[in-house]
């Protein structure tokens, strides 16, 4: 199957980035959002991300214009009628994920595919809320999607061989890196990262170490590119602690508990860069601990 028309449910972090590489490997995308000013201001965030790789000469100005003419906003799901394949990413709630599957299939061409960027949740599950469910998979891209080379795929226990096929092409295609996880609870990368994270958040709550010593630990004493509390920051509170709830209710091991330090964080309001504090404070520029 060629795919050369993708999209994109969700103008967020992933999405944008998704949407990002895709124009620039020549796909035709749709960006859809809950409203124009997401997507209008994920524009704006890949005007950005294209400049940069100019200015780092990974591309030329005329790749730059050529990807972001290729991006056009989608204001409802009719918008996706041609696509060949659409890419869920929206927030990591099995809910509000289902319920986008339900209203989206309905304006889609039946043989078009249906992935999710699910970074935890079962694919055989969420497919169950589709019309297609061998042909839905999940293509689990990493942050930030520009940069990151690694994309884990996953097959649902229905998707069939042709829509698996489908989505290594378009992984090589994109110049990235597929490794296949197995349907089991967050897959490869986050059934091994998370639970580091939320052991050094325990490391924190009990008092082991302050923020700073503790990534300053694991940058220095185990050569990891930035600590395990900034990264948590980076990917969201919220999201770590989705994922560790899936893994926690999914293997039924108390290994898996989210930490409570980091419960009160979310229930805080506290989810790391994209409200500006987290383990660290972001709103004076610098990044401050706040423990």
């Amino acid at each position: 199957m060629n795919i050369n028309k993708i999209g994109v449910v969700g103008a967020g972090q992933m999405g944008s980035g998704i949407a990002q590489v895709c124009a620039l490997a020549g796909m035709d995308v749709v960006l859809n959002d809950i409203s124009e000013e997401r997507v209008t201001a994920a524009l704006s965030v890949i005007g950005s991300g294209l400049a940069k790789q100019v200015e780092r000469h990974q591309i030329d100005e005329a790749a730059r214009d050529a990807a972001l003419a290729r991006i056009h906003p989608g204001i409802d799901y009719e918008a996706f009628r041609d696509c060949d394949l659409v890419i869920e990413a929206a927030s990591e709630n099995e809910e509000v994920k289902r319920r986008i599957f339900t209203k989206l299939c309905a304006s889609l061409p039946p043989e078009a595919l249906l992935a999710t960027n699910t970074s935890s949740i079962s694919i055989t599950r969420l497919a169950s809320a589709t019309d297609r469910p061998e042909r839905f998979i999940g293509i689990h891209f990493m942050n930030p999607v520009p940069r990151m080379q690694l994309v884990e795929l996953i097959r649902g226990i229905v998707t069939e061989n042709e829509t698996f096929e489908a989505a290594k092409e378009l992984i090589t295609r994109l110049g990235k890196t597929f490794t296949v996880s197995e349907d089991f609870p967050a897959f490869i990368v986050n059934r091994i990262l998370l639970p580091m994270i939320n052991e050094a958040i325990y490391t924190l709550y009990e008092g082991v170490g302050s923020v700073e010593a503790i990534d300053t630990a694991m940058r220095l004493g185990a050569n990891h590119p930035m600590g395990p509390l900034q990264l948590a920051d980076f990917i969201g509170l919220d999201t770590v602690l989705s994922v560790m709830q899936v893994l926690h209710e999914g293997l039924a091991d108390t290994k898996y508990r989210p930490c409570p330090l980091l419960v009160k964080y979310v229930e805080a309001g506290w989810l790391g860069r994209k409200t500006q504090r987290g383990f660290y404070d972001y709103r004076s520029g610098t990044p401050i601990p706040t423990r």
